[in-house]
């Protein structure tokens, strides 16, 4: 049988936009739209299956879409949203976009069709159509750890820009001045305000902001790990750095040993994200800790309250962060 995927991969569209031709949504380009319809028809596609699932009850079911599977943040978030699931009688089924895009239109749309009854995301870019179309569906949606704008959605964050800059005020205070910055994608909420943070920081101090000592990486292991790489072969010459979340902190550190350069004799650490060896290795590593379980706790209370009062007022909820000083940005 001839599924909605057939028709994206036929037309060169994602499964998104192929529902919203298929739903009549007026925002979609034309070409796209006549390429859709297209395919529909030379592939002998019938909606008849999805039309079922869309005369169903909605599900027990909450998708949790999320970015990154592989990083500690997102499993510690997911356990709390998943034990307040279960207290209120559901279940998590548990999507990793992989921070691509396209993956996570893919199971915005899988949401849709299997009828689920509600939606947690951390979205992986700052484009709002797929989300809009769980709103437009009556699907409750609840934002968690990125930010997206124009929608009417219940949000859960963390106060990214405050760890930011308590974490680089520390390095100064410690008597560190030239200090890097390893950034995540600057469309990013989290990127965004982690790195005004550490702007902030400088700025309080009247040190200057060196664009030699910045790096703009993608939240990964290897992203960090070219990233600090980069700022040596550079000659960038940084006493200390701040890493803006665990796994670039991990690629940093990697290549920092690989380099035979000592930490913090020859160049401070500090990361963001909770890391759950940060007190095994030596030396014992800084880190601006997330509160990532109660994010996830928090996320499922407001997705449960949505689903009884439909009508109540959307809330913005904001987590505190904590640093946490160890071995790996403190002077001996």
């Amino acid at each position: 049988m001839v599924t909605i995927y057939d028709v994206a991969r036929h037309a060169g569209v994602s499964a998104a936009t192929v529902s919203r031709v298929l739903n009549g949504h007026a925002k979609v380009d034309p070409v796209l739209a006549e390429r859709v319809t297209t395919s529909v028809s030379e592939l002998g596609y019938r909606r008849n299956a999805v039309a079922r699932n869309l005369r169903k009850s909605r599900t027990s079911l909450w998708a949790v879409i999320i970015s990154d599977v592989e990083n500690p943040f997102f499993t510690s978030m997911v356990r709390g949203v998943e034990d307040i699931a279960l207290a209120a009688g559901y279940s998590v089924v548990l999507c990793n976009s992989d921070e691509n895009p396209e993956k996570e239109s893919n199971y915005i749309l899988a949401a849709l069709s299997e009828q689920m009854a509600g939606v947690i995301i951390s979205p992986s870019s700052n484009r709002v159509d797929d989300v809009k179309l769980l709103l437009d569906s009556g699907c409750p949606v609840v934002v968690i750890d990125r930010e997206l704008h124009g929608l009417r959605t219940d949000t859960v964050l963390v106060d990214n820009e405050h760890g930011a800059e308590q974490a680089t005020a520390h390095l100064i205070d410690q008597g560190y001045r030239r200090i890097a910055c390893i950034g995540g994608p600057r469309w990013l909420s989290t990127a965004t305000y982690r790195y005004d943070g550490y702007r902030r920081a400088l700025g309080a101090a009247g040190l200057p902001l060196d664009e030699s000592l910045v790096r703009f990486a993608d939240f990964r292991e290897r992203g960090g790990y070219d990233a600090m790489a980069s700022l040596l072969d550079d000659d960038a010459a940084p006493d200390a750095l701040f890493a803006a979340n665990n796994l670039m902190t991990v690629g940093a550190m990697e290549c920092l040993v690989q380099r035979e350069l000592t930490v913090p004799s020859d160049i401070a650490v500090v990361g963001f994200d909770t890391i759950p060896w940060a007190d095994l290795i030596r030396p014992t590593l800084t880190t601006v800790s997330q509160p990532a379980y109660d994010v996830g706790r928090q996320a499922a209370q407001l997705l449960s309250r949505r689903l009884s009062k439909p009508d109540a007022d959307t809330t913005h909820v904001v987590l505190p962060t904590e640093l946490q000083i160890r071995a790996s940005s403190t002077r001996r």
